[in-house]
């Protein structure tokens, strides 16, 4: 795990944390990618600054899943890796799913009879923003942000 401590003059300490790790464009290693990332956003709940509710990481779970899984399915280049990195703040998550593929870019409207496309409706109505942007030297980063809802106070009050 990378952390950071960022602070401007006048304003309250802003903790950042960050994860990423580089998968094979498989299923299996989409799969392990998400697992590994739920591990670390579950190992972020003991940080009060980012502590967040059930609700925020099975959320944060569907995205990752959704967008790992894309970028083995579509983003697959021979002998090329894709890569999954979150920033974590006390307000935001971002994930990034970065592969190989520039010219293939998402497309949330299915084909009413076509057998791929939906995952980015959910994308698109689960994530607060989302976006692609081209990653040199020929791929693509796309990315999803959620504002994180504080965990709701335990024994009643």
């Amino acid at each position: 795990m990378i952390q950071q401590t960022v602070t401007v003059t006048g304003e309250p300490t802003a903790t950042t944390h960050h994860f990423r790790l580089t998968f094979p464009t498989s299923r299996h290693g989409a799969r392990t990618a998400r697992h590994a990332a739920e591990r670390w956003l579950a190992d972020q709940r003991d940080c009060p600054e980012v502590a967040a509710g059930d609700e925020d990481a099975a959320t944060a779970s569907l995205l990752i899943a959704e967008l790992t899984a894309n970028a083995a399915l579509h983003g697959r280049v021979r002998d090329r890796h894709a890569r999954l990195a979150l920033t974590l703040t006390a307000g935001t998550l971002r994930i990034e799913v970065t592969d190989a593929r520039g010219d293939r870019l998402p497309a949330p409207t299915p084909d009413a009879d076509g057998e791929s496309g939906r995952g980015l409706l959910l994308v698109a109505s689960l994530a607060d923003a989302w976006g692609c942007e081209p990653h040199h030297p020929g791929g693509k980063t796309v990315w999803a942000e959620c504002t994180r809802r504080k965990p709701a106070c335990k024994g009643g009050a």
